[in-house]
C-alpha cells in the first residue's frame, strides 16, 4: 500500500495533491479481513437490540476503518502492522518543543484529509438508534468526530476530539480549523510530501521536512495541544465517573470496533503491559 500526498503553497493558497492509491478505493485500505457474516449471529444481535430498553454502546477505532481511518492493531492493515512507528507520547509532547514541532507539522499535512472524512453506515445507524429512542448513551474511544458528524448527541468522547485545540497554559480552546489557518499564515512557502497514515490524523514526515516548520503559540504564549488524550496520559477522572454512571443506568452494553484490551484507568493504549 503506497499512499502518499503533498501539501504545498501555490499562488497564495494551499494545495493538496493525493496519490491515486489514496484517492481511489481508500475506504477499504484499512478494513481488516473478516469471515462471512453468520446469519444466526445477525439474528442474535437483532434480538439483543430489540430486547434492550436502555442500550449503551461503546465504540473503538474499528468502527471508523470503513471511513478511511486506520486503527492500531488490526492484522495487516493497522498502524502496528504497517510500520514500526509509535504514536506520540504525552510526556514527550509536554517536555519537548521539537516534539511538538514534529507533531504539528505532521498533523498540519494530514488535517485536510482527516477532517474531510465522513461517517459510514455504522455511525449513521447509531445516530438513528438515538433518534428512535433505542440508544441510551454512546461512548467512543475515537477522536475523529465522526459520531458528531452523523448527528449523535448523547455522546461522550472518552479520549477527546481532534477538532478542538487547547492551550496548555491558560486552557483556552479554539477550533482545529482556525489553527490550520494560523499554520498556513506562518508557513507560506513550506511544503512536504507525506507517506502513510496514522489513526489520529497525522502522517509520516522526515526530520528534514519538519525542521523549518513554524508552530504558533496561544495568545498567552503557551503551547497548543489537540484536545485529546495522548498515549501515556490518563482519561479525566470526572469523565470516567460520568461514563460509569451511564453504564450503571443502562440495561445492556454493545461494544463496536474495540478489543477492550486496555483498562480505562491505565494510560491510554499502553498494551500489552496494561491489559485487563
Amino acid at each position: 500500500m503506497n499512499c502518499r500526498w503533498t501539501l504545498r503553497a501555490a499562488k497564495g493558497r494551499w494545495v493538496v495533491n493525493i496519490s491515486q492509491q489514496c484517492s481511489h478505493g481508500s475506504i477499504g485500505l484499512f478494513v481488516p479481513p473478516s469471515p462471512p457474516l453468520d446469519p444466526e449471529k445477525i439474528r442474535e444481535l437483532q434480538r439483543f437490540i430489540t430486547l434492550s430498553k436502555r442500550l449503551l454502546v461503546m465504540t473503538g477505532a474499528g468502527i471508523s476503518t470503513e471511513s478511511g481511518i486506520p486503527d492500531y492493531r488490526s492484522e495487516k492493515v493497522g498502524l502496528y502492522a504497517r510500520t514500526d512507528r509509535k504514536p506520540i507520547q504525552h510526556g514527550d509532547f509536554l517536555r519537548s518543543a521539537p516534539v511538538r514541532q514534529r507533531y504539528w507539522a505532521r498533523n498540519f499535512v494530514g488535517w485536510p484529509r482527516f477532517s474531510s472524512l465522513q461517517p459510514n453506515p455504522a455511525h449513521w445507524a447509531l445516530s438513528n438508534w438515538e433518534r428512535l429512542g433505542k440508544l441510551y448513551w454512546l461512548v467512543t474511544q475515537n477522536v475523529d468526530a465522526l459520531h458528531t458528524k452523523a448527528g449523535s448527541q448523547r455522546l461522550t468522547e472518552l479520549h477527546g476530539c481532534m477538532h478542538r485545540v487547547l492551550c496548555l497554559n491558560c486552557g483556552e480552546q479554539i477550533p482545529r480549523e482556525v489553527l490550520q489557518e494560523h499554520f498556513e499564515a506562518l508557513n507560506p512557502t513550506w511544503s512536504a510530501e507525506a507517506h502513510g497514515l496514522a489513526p489520529d490524523g497525522d502522517v509520516f514526515l522526515t526530520e528534514e521536512q519538519v525542521r523549518s516548520f513554524r508552530v504558533p503559540s496561544c495568545r498567552c504564549g503557551g503551547p497548543l495541544k489537540p484536545d485529546v488524550v495522548f498515549f501515556g496520559d490518563t482519561v479525566n477522572p470526572d469523565k470516567v465517573d460520568f461514563v460509569h454512571r451511564r453504564v450503571k443506568e443502562a440495561d445492556s452494553l454493545l461494544v463496536v470496533g474495540s478489543s477492550l484490551q486496555v483498562h480505562p484507568h491505565c494510560p491510554r493504549e499502553e498494551a500489552p503491559n496494561c491489559n485487563t
